[in-house]
């Protein structure tokens, strides 16, 4: 089978986001809360590798597995020896060890079946799954009620406002920022664009805080 990506692999993440340190940045956030200096973040479907940068710099450990060769020999190259990066279908991929945090970005639709694919990141995460999931694709509180009968008790969604083709200027990157606290105006944003950010947390997980 080719590699759709074969062509466009390196430079990926600068490429795929007008603003990407923004977009990178503020997904980092969302992964890293309620970890602690030195968890592991197992990123499914890592792409380039582009997200790996803002989780190190928080003194996390981070394990990238996409199943294109390309985009695997794009993060290899940008992260060397800082980071694991592994050839896998993200719904067979076992780490071999226990992570603190797993997260899917922009894949969630690649899992062939989600109770299996939820089941098994559970068996093999210790924290927190966190995933984006767009409300006009999927049935929101079915996907949340399939997370929470894998193992994971406690859901947190929150609206994600960072567009990925167009950079906001810093005002309207602030507004768009204060909306996502607002239920009523997040809810109706969302039937037309963006997604939310899932925070699965497992039984034994301790609160993030705000």
């Amino acid at each position: 089978m080719s590699d759709k990506y074969a062509a466009e692999a390196e430079g990926w993440s600068e490429r795929a986001y007008a603003d990407s340190q923004t977009y990178l940045r503020r997904r980092a956030e969302l992964i890293a809360r309620g970890l602690a200096h030195g968890d592991t973040v197992l990123d499914l479907a890592c792409g380039d590798g582009g997200v790996a940068e803002q989780l190190l710099a928080r003194g996390l450990r981070y394990v990238g597995v996409d199943a294109s060769d390309a985009m695997v020999a794009a993060a290899r190259a940008r992260l060397g020896e800082r980071a694991r990066i592994e050839r896998a279908d993200l719904n067979d991929f076992d780490p071999g060890e226990e992570v603190s945090a797993t997260s899917v970005f922009r894949a969630i639709y690649y899992a062939r079946d989600h109770d299996s694919f939820f089941r098994r990141v559970a068996s093999y995460t210790r924290t927190k799954l966190v995933f984006d999931l767009n409300p006009r694709q999927y049935e929101v509180e079915e996907m949340v009620s399939r997370v929470r009968a894998a193992g994971f008790e406690r859901i947190e969604l929150r609206p994600f406002f960072v567009p990925q083709q167009h950079a906001l200027p810093l005002p309207l990157a602030t507004i768009a920022r204060g909306v996502e606290r607002v239920g009523p105006l997040a809810r109706l944003a969302l039937r037309y664009r963006f997604t939310y950010v899932v925070s699965a947390f497992k039984p034994e997980a301790s609160s993030p805080g705000p």
